[in-house]
C-alpha cells in the first residue's frame, strides 16, 4: 500500500511516531516552524516520500500517514526564518531526528556539511541517522523503589569489551551484561543498583574526529530516548530483556540521563535534531547587544531551556519511556543543576517538581549531581527528600585526609558520620548522600595513589583537560614502577579508602573496576579513550582486592550500628550513646584534640541497639597502640592483608595506613 497523508487526520496528543490501526501518526513541537515535513526512507536509504504534516494547533504539527507500520524509517524537515543572530536556524536541507525517536539505524557520525548555512542548499540526508517507528511497545513496568546499598557505576562498552566470558559480538553491549559471569560478579561484590553510563545517542565533540579519538562515556546526547545502537545493535528490547533479567537478580538499573545540552553544540555545531526544530524554545539564550547568544552554563556550547513547558514535556516523557518500556528504576542526573535554572537555580523549579509529583518518576531511584559549571552552579544539598545527591565533599576530605594534609580530622569525622551540615534538614537522612572517592571524571582508585599529577596526553589537549585538584599521591614514583615496596603502599592505601568508604554513614557507590584496581595510565578525563584505557583488563584483575570489597560490604550489612538511617549526635539515650569519638589514648576526643593540626588517629564507637562496633582510622606510616572501652572486642574487618591487629591487655595494635572495625563479643 502506498503512504498517503490523511488530510486533516493527524493527532496533537502524542508527539513523535504513533502506530494506530489507520497508519503512523507524527507530532512534533514548534513555535516558529512555518512547516514541518516527515520524509520516509527505505532500507537503501533512499527518500520515497515527503509529507507536510497538516494538523497545526497549540505549536504542534501533526499529521497521519496511511500504508506506514511499525519498521518505517523517517526523519524530520522543517522550514521557517534563518536568522542565526536570533537563534533562528530553520533549513529544510538539513534532516532531522525526531526528539522522541526511539530507535536509530545507525550512529551518529560529524561531517563539516551538518553545519553548513543555508545558503549552501546541501542536504544532509545521507549523513543523518533514521528513526525506526517502533510497534505498540512492552508491557509497561511498575517500578517500586527499592533503597540502594551499593550503586556501582558502570560504562557499557569499557565493562565487557575485555571480558573472557562475553562473546566477541556482545563485547561492549548492552546485551553482554547479561552473560552469567556478568551477574555473578556484580551479585559477589554486593551490587544492588547498577548506574549505567549515558546510554542515549551521541554524537563525538567537535575536535575528536582529527584525532583519531571517539567519545567513549556518552554525554554528548542527540536523541534522549534512543539508544546508541553500538550498544544496542539489534534495538531497544536489548535493554529491556537487561533490567528484567538484572530485576530477577535482585538488582537494580538505573540510567545516567544529560538533560542539561545536546550534541548540536554551539551555533556553529551541527544541525541535527532541536537546533533545526525550535532553537529558542529548547535552549537557553541570552540577548547581547542585540544578538541571541546560547547560553553554555554545561561548558559544552548549549544548555536545554528546562524551564520551558516544550522541554519539561520532553524530558518527562523520555523519563517515563526508560522506566516503563525499558524496565529502568531510576536515573543519575548529570548537572542537575540545570533542571533547575530559571536562569538561576531554584530547587523548587518547576522542572523539578514536575519530576517528584509524577506518578510514575516519584516511585524511581532519583539521584542528582547537584552542581554544573554555570555562575551559582553548585547546589549540593539543595534538591530535596525525594532526591540523593553525589557528595564531592565526601570525596574532596576523604581524599585529603588518606592524603596527609593537616587538620583534617574533624573533616573525616563529619563525613564518615553522613555529612550532616549538608543533608541534616527538611527530614532529610544520612542515604541522601552518595559517598563517592572515585567516578569517571576522574582518577581511579589505583591513579589516585599512582600519580601526583593527571596525565591526559591521549586526549590531544596538551594535557590542559581534566580536573587539576585531585588530592592525589603516588607512594614515592609517579606512574608505573617494579618497586615491590611502592606497590605494596598502593594497595595498602586503595584497601584502606576503601574501607572508609564502605564504614561510612550514607549510600556508597563504587566506581567500575575499582574492587579490581583498574588503572587508566594517570588519565583523569577518559572521555574519548574507547579503547584499552578505559576497558577494563578482566585477566589482570587484583582478585584479593575484589575478595575484601565482598568482605566488608557483607560486614557493612550484617552491622546496623553502621548503617542506621539516621544522624549521629553523641548524645546519651536509654543510657546509650550512638558515637563516641575517641582518641588513641581511649579518652573521648576534646576541643583540643579536634584543633591538633597534626591529628592522624581516630576512634568512631557505633552503638544502636546490641550491635556494638568500633572503627579505627591511622593514616600514620608505622602502628599505633589504641586503648579500647571496657569489654571484649574481636576483629570484623581490616583493610591491611599483610598484617595483623593485636589485640591484648584492652589495647589494639592498629597497623600503619589502614582501618580496622572491631566487634564486640
Amino acid at each position: 500500500m502506498k503512504p498517503m497523508l490523511v488530510p486533516n487526520g493527524g493527532s496533537i496528543t502524542h508527539l513523535g511516531a504513533t502506530v494506530t490501526e489507520a497508519g503512523v501518526n507524527f507530532a512534533v513541537y514548534s513555535e516558529s516552524a512555518t512547516k514541518i515535513w516527515v520524509s520516509i526512507y527505505d532500507e537503501q536509504d533512499q527518500e520515497t516520500g515527503r509529507f507536510e504534516l497538516d494538523v497545526h494547533q497549540d505549536h504542534i504539527r501533526a499529521g497521519l500517514i496511511s500504508g506506514l507500520g511499525a519498521g518505517t524509517r523517517y526523519g524530520l524537515r522543517a522550514d521557517g526564518p534563518y536568522d542565526p543572530d536570533q537563534g533562528y536556524f530553520f533549513d529544510p536541507m538539513k534532516l532531522l531526528v525526531d526528539p522522541y525517536a526511539k530507535r536509530l539505524d545507525r550512529v551518529f557520525v560529524r561531517s563539516p556539511r551538518l553545519r553548513l548555512d543555508r545558503a549552501e542548499a546541501v542536504d544532509t540526508a545521507p549523513l543523518i541517522p533514521k528513526a525506526i517507528v517502533g510497534d505498540m511497545g512492552n508491557e509497561n513496568i511498575l517500578p517500586r523503589k527499592k533503597a540502594p546499598g551499593l550503586f556501582y557505576e558502570m560504562n557499557v562498552r569499557g565493562y565487557t569489551m575485555r571480558h573472557p566470558s562475553v562473546q566477541g559480538p556482545l563485547r561492549g553491549t548492552i546485551a553482554g551484561l547479561t552473560t552469567q559471569r556478568v551477574i555473578d560478579h556484580l551479585k559477589y561484590i554486593g551490587v544492588d543498583t547498577l548506574q549505567l553510563m549515558p546510554t542515549a545517542a551521541w554524537i563525538d565533540e567537535g575536535h575528536l574526529p582529527v584525532l583519531g579519538l571517539t567519545n567513549a562515556w556518552g554525554y554528548n546526547p542527540v536523541a534522549y530516548s534512543a539508544i546508541d545502537p553500538r550498544l544496542a545493535p539489534r534495538g531497544p528490547q536489548e535493554l529491556r530483556n537487561m533490567t528484567d533479567l538484572y530485576r530477577k537478580n535482585g538488582i537494580s538499573v538505573i540510567l545516567d540521563v544529560v538533560y542539561n545540552h545536546t550534541g548540536e553544540s554551539d551555533a556553529n555545531g551541527p544541525m541535527l535534531s532541536l537546533m533545526g526544530l525550535d532553537a529558542k524554545t529548547y535552549y537557553r539564550f541570552v540577548e547581547v547587544d542585540g544578538k541571541q547568544h546560547l547560553v553554555n552554563d554545561t561548558g559544552t556550547g548549549n544548555t536545554l531551556r528546562c524551564d520551558h513547558p516544550a522541554t519539561q514535556r520532553l524530558v518527562i516523557d523520555s523519563l517515563r519511556y526508560w522506566v516503563e518500556e525499558m524496565g529502568v528504576s531510576g536515573f543519575r542526573f548529570d548537572l542537575a543543576t540545570v533542571l533547575g535554572r530559571d536562569p538561576g537555580f531554584n530547587p523548587n523549579a518547576v522542572m523539578l517538581e514536575k519530576i517528584k509529583a509524577d506518578p510514575v518518576l516519584s516511585k524511581c531511584i532519583l539521584v542528582a549531581e547537584p552542581w554544573d559549571p554555570g555562575p551559582g552552579g553548585y547546589a549540593l544539598g539543595q534538591f530535596g527528600k525525594e532526591f540523593k545527591e553525589h557528595n564531592d565533599t565526601y570525596r574532596d576530605e576523604v581524599r585529603e585526609f588518606w592524603r596527609g594534609e593537616d587538620g583534617k580530622i574533624g573533616a573525616l569525622a563529619g563525613k564518615v558520620a553522613g555529612s550532616a551540615e549538608i543533608f541534616d534538614f527538611a527530614g532529610r537522612k544520612p542515604s541522601a548522600g552518595v559517598n563517592l572517592l572515585a567516578v569517571h571524571d576522574g582518577f581511579t582508585l589505583r591513579d589516585l595513589v599512582s600519580y601526583h599529577d593527571k596525565h591526559n596526553e591521549a586526549n590531544g589537549e596538551g594535557n590542559r583537560d581534566g580536573h587539576n585538584h585531585n588530592a592525589s599521591w603516588n607512594c614515592g614514583a609517579e606512574g608505573e614502577t617494579d618497586d615491590p615496596a611502592i606497590n605494596a603502599a598502593r594497595k595498602r592505601d586503595v584497601r584502606a579508602l576503601l574501607a572508609t568508604l564502605f564504614l561510612s554513614r550514607g549510600v556508597p557507590l563504587l566506581q567500575q573496576g575499582d574492587e579490581m584496581f583498574r588503572t587508566q595510565q594517570g588519565n583523569n578525563n577518559a572521555y574519548a579513550q574507547d579503547n584499552d584505557i578505559t576497558w577494563l583488563d578482566w585477566e589482570n584483575g587484583d582478585g584479593d582486592l575484589v575478595d575484601f570489597v565482598a568482605a566488608i560490604h557483607k560486614f557493612r550489612k550484617e552491622h546496623v550500628a553502621l548503617t542506621h538511617d539516621h544522624f549521629l549526635s553523641g548524645q546519651e539515650k536509654n543510657g546509650v550513646r550512638d558515637v563516641t569519638w575517641l582518641h588513641p589514648d581511649g579518652r573521648e576526643m576534646t576541643e583540643g584534640d579536634w584543633g591538633y593540626s597534626g591529628a592522624s588517629v581516630l576512634g568512631m564507637y557505633l552503638t544502636h541497639r546490641d550491635d556494638e562496633v568500633l572503627v579505627w582510622f591511622n593514616r600514620r606510616t608505622e602502628p599505633v597502640v589504641a586503648r579500647l572501652p571496657e569489654g571484649e572486642w574481636q576483629v570484623g574487618i581490616l583493610s591491611d592483608n599483610t598484617s595483623s591487629v593485636v589485640l591484648s591487655e584492652g589495647t589494639a595494635t592498629l597497623t600503619s595506613r589502614s582501618v580496622v572495625a572491631l566487634v564486640r563479643h
